[in-house]
């Protein structure tokens, strides 16, 4: 009655798991994030997800077919779509119209394909793409519309459209650069929290926790390590203590940093981006903390309030060296060589 188990030769080893899983899981794991930025952001969140999505997998059909390659593949690895999604993200809601196809089409054309396709480029798709448009629009992508006003739909619809009016009416500070902001005009942390602290701090704690859970996901299903996670958030927490203890009417708590801004989704999602990272298992507590701590600095003493984007691609410049110095030593080699 019983039937003999199949059996093959050795070596035994398990199935790789397919791009495919690997990037449905990533997408899975940002609902929670996703879910939690529409609710205080609205619904120009879904605009940009439409926008970039789109053209993500336009950009994706035509690089392939200039390639000579057929485009089906590439658009079933779900590889695009994770990087339409952390650039739709990433982005302020209500951008113009040409913005999030612009930083698309670039991450995805230029940032990808130029370098030869998945698994090739050197630097972060999503993070070049915001940096990109950072730089070429900062009045722009600094508007990010307030909790209050976020679902008002006329106003929405007037800022889309170029009203500067609508944007007076729509536009609250985020936590971070409000705090940037009276710390310049000489408040102490004291008296901003005395007046009802940050502005945008609660939206910001409620989606970092929810980029926190889909990372703790992530973990859990072993789709990332451990290593970069920790080590950026360790890197951001030891530099905002340092510099608390320095002057704590001046330096938020390192809780405030590991709270506010991109924090959760930037070290859960974007500095674990298997391709851009380092592969060393030395290297990437280095590289983790390197981009923790440029992070740090570039929010405190840099020109933007959040600075996860340069932070990721000046370390994604360091990788090979980062890797070079920190190979595994082969069991037997003497040390000198």
């Amino acid at each position: 009655m019983s039937k003999a188990f199949p059996t093959a030769s050795a070596p035994h080893l398990p199935h790789a798991r397919p791009v495919s899983w690997v990037m449905s899981q990533v997408l899975l794991a940002l609902l929670p994030g996703a879910a939690a930025t529409l609710f205080y952001r609205g619904p120009g969140v879904l605009l940009n997800l439409a926008l970039c999505l789109a053209t993500a997998y336009g950009c994706e059909i035509l690089a392939m077919r200039l390639r000579g390659h057929p485009p089906k593949p590439a658009l079933q690895d779900g590889s695009v779509a994770v990087t339409a999604t952390l650039i739709a993200l990433a982005l302020p809601p209500w951008l113009p119209l040409p913005l999030p196809i612009l930083g698309t089409a670039f991450a995805v054309l230029l940032v990808k394909h130029a370098y030869g396709g998945l698994g090739q480029n050197p630097f972060n798709p999503a993070m070049a793409a915001y940096a990109l448009l950072l730089v070429s629009f900062p009045v722009a992508m600094t508007r990010w519309p307030a909790a209050a006003s976020a679902w008002d739909w006329h106003l929405a619809a007037l800022a889309w459209t170029g009203a500067e009016h609508a944007w007076d009416g729509l536009t609250g500070a985020t936590a971070l650069g409000d705090t940037r902001t009276r710390l310049a005009l000489t408040h102490t942390l004291f008296e901003i929290h005395a007046e009802g602290g940050p502005a945008g701090s609660r939206a910001g704690l409620v989606v970092n926790l929810a980029y926190a859970a889909g990372g703790g996901y992530l973990l859990a299903r072993g789709v990332i390590g451990w290593r970069i996670p920790v080590a950026v958030l360790v890197a951001v927490a030891t530099g905002a203590l340092v510099f608390q203890v320095i002057d704590a009417d001046r330096y938020p708590s390192a809780l405030f940093h590991l709270t506010q801004g991109a924090t959760m989704l930037g070290a859960f999602f974007i500095a674990t981006d298997p391709v851009s990272a380092s592969t060393t298992p030395r290297g990437r507590l280095l590289y983790g903390a390197g981009i923790g701590a440029l992070v740090y600095l570039i929010r405190t003493f840099g020109a933007y309030p959040d600075g996860f984007a340069f932070a990721v691609l000046l370390m994604n410049l360091a990788v090979p060296l980062i890797d070079r110095l920190t190979i595994p030593r082969p069991y037997g080699t003497p040390r000198d060589d």
